[in-house]
């Protein structure tokens, strides 16, 4: 099927990827003002909808594909996978954004004014993060793309070409950066992170663990916010140290395990 050449593959799934946030938050948008208190709740919760059907769908009718593909059913081991990869996401942005204040590339912002108001709704927060951005794309990218791909390149060229698309898409993401420098580092970051997404489904064999460590990310972000001095600077420290997350989880094999292996890989 074309849809699962390569780069076929890859330019629907950025497709998909605008599809299901124009999609899932067009009914709110539509039908709600902004100020209701659960305008954006249901805008991310439309985005995960749309991003399952959309999968769905192109795996489907497109490809001829079997959704067990996207490594998504629950178990025992999955209950190990969200925590483990909130950890490898999380710790190297607190270990960042802690190493950009002692260089001196940025500060501290106000834990009074940007963190203590927000704690009383960090559960919801994590939820509007989980199913507005972390689910829907690991869904996409981690789930359905790496499937894909798997089936048509090697285990080294399905993560450089999954990290690389998923940084790519964020070029047009909105971020702090000012500059074409900083817009460049950014998606440099972005792919990073990708490649710890990545790094976290060949290592579980499933997408949950990719789940948590976009998750972590964001999480990570939230509760250590700074003011960026030399946002590039900082941008390049954040990389290396989510790079490195990525490739402590790796397996040196770089396989995904098998089905019967994943329990034992979730431990490790």
């Amino acid at each position: 099927m074309r849809a699962t050449r390569p780069v076929w593959a890859v330019l629907i799934t950025m497709a998909a990827m605008f599809v299901q946030i124009l999609v899932g938050t067009l009914p709110v948008v539509l039908l709600m003002d902004r100020g209701d208190p659960l305008y954006r709740p249901l805008g991310v919760l439309g985005t995960t909808v749309a991003s399952i059907a959309l999968v769905y769908a192109i795996r489907r009718y497109l490809g001829r594909q079997s959704w067990s593909g996207v490594r998504l059913t629950w178990s025992r081991s999955a209950a190990w996978h969200v925590p483990v990869g909130l950890l490898v996401g999380a710790v190297p942005v607190v270990a960042g954004n802690a190493l950009s204040v002692v260089l001196g590339v940025a500060t501290w912002a106000s834990w009074e004014q940007e963190v203590a108001p927000m704690l009383p709704y960090l559960a919801l927060a994590i939820a509007i993060i989980v199913l507005g951005q972390a689910f829907p794309e690991e869904l996409l990218w981690r789930g359905h793309l790496f499937d894909t791909l798997s089936d048509r390149l090697s285990p080294r060229m399905v993560l450089f070409v999954v990290s690389a698309g998923f940084g790519v898409m964020h070029i047009v993401s909105q971020s702090p950066a000012d500059d074409l420098t900083e817009k460049l580092l950014y998606v440099v970051l972005a792919t990073a992170l990708g490649f710890a997404c990545t790094a976290a489904r060949v290592r579980s064999g499933a997408v949950w663990m990719a789940v948590g460590v976009h998750t972590g990310f964001h999480v990570g972000n939230l509760l250590t916010p700074t003011k960026d001095l030399r946002y590039d600077v900082q941008l390049i420290l954040l990389t290396c140290a989510i790079f490195l997350a990525g490739l402590a989880v790796l397996p040196r094999s770089g396989r995904s395990p098998r089905p019967a292996d994943a329990e034992l890989h979730s431990r490790l």
